[in-house]
């Protein structure tokens, strides 16, 4: 017995490791059976074989498929009758706007068709949409909003902090709560540092919160990896916002920040707020475990007055969808491109697709212009994003680098009708892995005041020249290649 246990102790180690492999030898035939990207397989298969132990719990945490098996299931909640209804008086009617692929072009219009297709994207006309440029206008328009909410307040936000911004917010919502205002408060777990004291206030005042797939620690947890990016905010089924500004104080530079925070979000009120909060009170229901009663108030048929309406489709991704429907909205958009693509991206890591889509736009004579921000705020994200420079800069395609502060705007332009605005980087995470939402804006004007936005953000960049990238030193380029091993985790 003593001789067997002195065996064992001795060769503890290599027991150890043939156990990891021989667990790495069945996932790898998992994942190879999967068909994914073979980028993302390579990945996994390269962690799993040079990172004894470490690379399994690599796998568990980033691994799971959630769109192939679901996170929950949306046709329950698209089939209900009050749904319908909104859906209905808002479909796009080709007899009342049969101008509408005439005038935005077969390739716009097709990104219309995608998004009705994929996930039943409704498109709506009579809409007010407002470009909030950084968090001091969005959160002065905000808290204007929220003081005058009188039936709900509806919010969903990948980041909400009980700092000094954010507490001035969850103020206002306790005290709309105790004035009779329905609060319903969805947050990710991850994302989100809210004291324990603050949440029992929200709690006492009738506010219903709920952490989005909550976790106990959040390094070691596969739901890690399938966070709760969108930001949304709905207010008496009238005025929604959505973009990519978070709630905490660094969004913010009235505040004493230790940098500038450049950022781009929405305010909408019409049509388009009916899909913003379709899409809150469908993960409203994940999150509480308790499937919300729809009132008329949730759609009211109200329109606002307005001069000059705009034409919105929300899309919305992530593992609970059937398909990639920003990315496959944006890769029909770049190909649609005739005369220029501008945009802005805080982490750029464009799967093949989009890379391709772009690179051929710029080599077919289009003027495509990228802004990303000088330094990141992930070291990681940062060198597997400056490793797609040099391909794209060989490509054409121009790219510019912040050097105010830190962008961390999502935003695209095509020609002089269609842009976006929402959360969805241009990465493999935001393509595949969060829950993502982005409004998709058919209209010239708020193009070009979004165009304007990107030019004058120019301003603030430095371009990046081919000759002087390539001269980069060898110690960086070893970095940039190893990151982008892990650009589908990161």
């Amino acid at each position: 017995m003593e001789t067997a246990l002195q065996l064992f102790n001795d060769n503890l180690w290599l027991i150890l490791l043939t156990i990891n492999y021989g667990l790495v030898i069945v996932l790898s035939f998992f994942i190879l059976l999967k068909n994914k990207n073979p980028v993302k397989t390579l990945s996994f298969l390269f962690a799993l074989a040079v990172l004894p132990f470490l690379g399994l719990i690599v796998y568990y945490l980033f691994g799971q498929d959630y769109r192939k098996s679901k996170i929950f299931e949306k046709k329950y909640f698209l089939d209900n009758k009050k749904i319908m209804e909104w859906r209905a008086n808002f479909k796009l009617d080709c007899e009342e706007r049969e101008d509408f692929e005439e005038t935005y072009g077969e390739g716009i219009f097709k990104v219309y068709k995608l998004l009705k297709n994929n996930e039943k994207a409704v498109l709506t006309f009579d809409n007010t949409v407002e470009v909030l440029i950084n968090g001091e206008e969005k959160f002065k328009r905000l808290f204007e909003d929220l003081r005058k909410a009188e039936s709900h307040i509806h919010i969903e936000y990948f980041v909400l902090f009980s700092d000094e911004l954010g507490n001035k917010i969850i103020d206002i919502l306790i005290e709309k709560a105790k004035a009779g205002v329905k609060v319903r408060l969805v947050y990710d777990d991850v994302g989100s540092k809210i004291a324990r004291s603050v949440k029992h206030k929200m709690t006492k005042s009738g506010i219903e919160h709920y952490a989005f797939m909550p976790v106990i620690f959040s390094n070691s947890t596969g739901k890690l990896n399938y966070r709760d990016h969108r930001k949304i905010v709905v207010i008496d089924g009238k005025v929604g916002y959505v973009g990519g500004i978070n709630m905490a104080k660094r969004y913010d530079n009235s505040y004493d920040n230790p940098r500038y925070w450049r950022d781009t979000h929405l305010r909408l009120r019409g049509a388009a707020v009916g899909s913003l909060q379709s899409s809150f009170l469908l993960n409203w229901n994940f999150a509480s475990h308790n499937e919300v009663e729809i009132e008329k108030s949730f759609f009211p048929k109200s329109k606002p007055e307005m001069n000059q309406p705009v034409a919105v489709q929300i899309a919305a991704s992530g593992p609970d969808t059937d398909w990639a429907n920003i990315m496959e909205a944006i890769f029909c958009a770049i190909s649609s491109a005739k005369e220029r693509i501008y945009i802005t991206s805080p982490y750029f890591m464009p799967n093949d697709a989009i890379l391709t889509a772009l690179a051929t736009a710029a080599r077919s004579g289009i003027d495509v212009r990228v802004i990303v921000p000088y330094e990141s705020d992930s070291w990681a994200a940062q060198y597997a994003g400056d490793s797609y420079i040099e391909y794209c800069l060989e490509s054409g395609i121009k790219i510019y680098r912040y050097t105010k502060g830190f962008i961390h705007a999502k935003t695209m332009v095509i020609d002089d009708l269609f842009s976006t605005v929402g959360t969805a980087n241009l990465d493999y995470r935001s393509f595949s892995i969060n829950f993502e939402i982005n409004a998709m804006l058919y209209n010239k004007e708020i193009n070009l005041k979004l165009a304007a936005t990107f030019l004058d953000d120019l301003k603030e960049c430095e371009e990046v020249e081919l000759e002087r990238w390539q001269n980069r030193g060898l110690r960086r380029k070893l970095k940039e290649s190893f990151s982008r091993l892990w650009a589908p985790l990161l």
